[in-house]
Formats: structure tokens, sequence, C-alpha cells
């Protein structure tokens, strides 16, 4: 095992995120956490650190949460902005469709850069270099992140018309901050 692991590995033996109400104690009887009433198991409760846990889920840290906004999706962000905007229903109804189409084209843009890594190792890969192959899997990939980024003024443009100049203003403190990315 590697020794970085032996603190987390003893940690969770001996239930130090949280306790047997949550399912991470030693669930009454001094073996593992039990699972039903009382110990619910290592998954349930409010999240598996518990409430005062620097990372609990949906309260921050690595990859942001509702509270810190993260990258773009489609339900964090959008009620993340609708609670800090102070959007009306129909200013959310429409981000949201604002941030669906972004979504969509960033999937997107993760399909073709499997694809044009895919063909790059299979230049690299062949008896001879296919300086063709890689110079079409390179250009697609530049043509990819063009798409991007015109998605990406495109929403912005359309989230710029719909919001109030209030609104605007702290979603560029927002923006400038880092508590959103784009």
């Amino acid at each position: 095992m590697y020794p970085g692991m032996f603190a987390w590995w003893h940690a969770r033996r001996r239930g130090a995120c949280g306790d047997s109400a949550y399912g991470y104690g030693d669930g009454g009887d001094g073996g593992p956490a039990s699972f039903g009433p009382g110990g619910g198991g290592h998954w349930s409760g409010p999240g598996h650190h518990g409430p005062d846990h620097p990372f609990h889920h949906g309260h921050g840290g690595p990859g942001g949460g509702d509270e810190f906004g993260g990258g773009f999706g489609v339900r964090r962000p959008l009620r993340f902005l609708a609670f800090k905007l102070d959007l009306s229903e129909k200013q959310v109804s429409d981000l949201a469709a604002v941030l669906s189409d972004l979504k969509t084209e960033r999937a997107q843009a993760a399909v073709d850069q499997r694809r044009t890594t895919a063909a790059l190792a299979d230049a690299v890969a062949a008896e001879a270099f296919d300086e063709a192959k890689a110079k079409g899997a390179a250009e697609e990939r530049t043509r990819s992140s063009e798409r991007v980024q015109q998605a990406v003024v495109s929403a912005l443009s359309r989230i710029h018309a719909l919001l109030e100049p209030e609104q605007r203003t702290r979603l560029a403190y927002l923006l400038r901050t880092g508590a959103l990315s784009i």
C-alpha cells in the first residue's frame, strides 16, 4: 500500500469523518459502520464527510459546489446564478437554455478531443509516421477549440441580453473573483 494511504485507511476504520448517526462510526458493535437505522452505511447521511467537514458535499471544496459555482454545467451553475443574481423565473428559464447549449458544445469538444487524441496515437503507432493524419487531427482539435470559443462568446452575449444592469455587475464580479468560471 502507498504510504500516504495509511492515514486515510486508519481514519476510515476509526470513523474519523463522522459519527455512527451518519453511518461512519463503529455501528455500536465495534465493527464497521452498520447499514440500517442509526447506521445508514458509508454513503448515507448529509454528506460522507459530515456537515462540518470543509469538503462536505454541496459546500465548495475542489471542483466547486453550490456555494462557489464551479465550471458551467447546467444544474449547479443555474442554481448558483439564480441565487447570486436574484433572477426572475423567466430569466432562469432563459439562462437554463443558454447553459444547456454551452454544455452541449463543451461535450462535443470533449468527444472531439478524444477522437483527435486517438488519431494522433494512431499516427505515432504506425510503422511510418503519418504526417497527414497527425496534421488533420491537430487541425480538427483547433477547429473544435474555436467552436467552443464561439459558443462561450455567444452564451455571454445571450446572458448579457437577459440580465438587468445590476445583475450584469454582479455577474462580472463573480467572473473577476473566480467564484464562477466559464
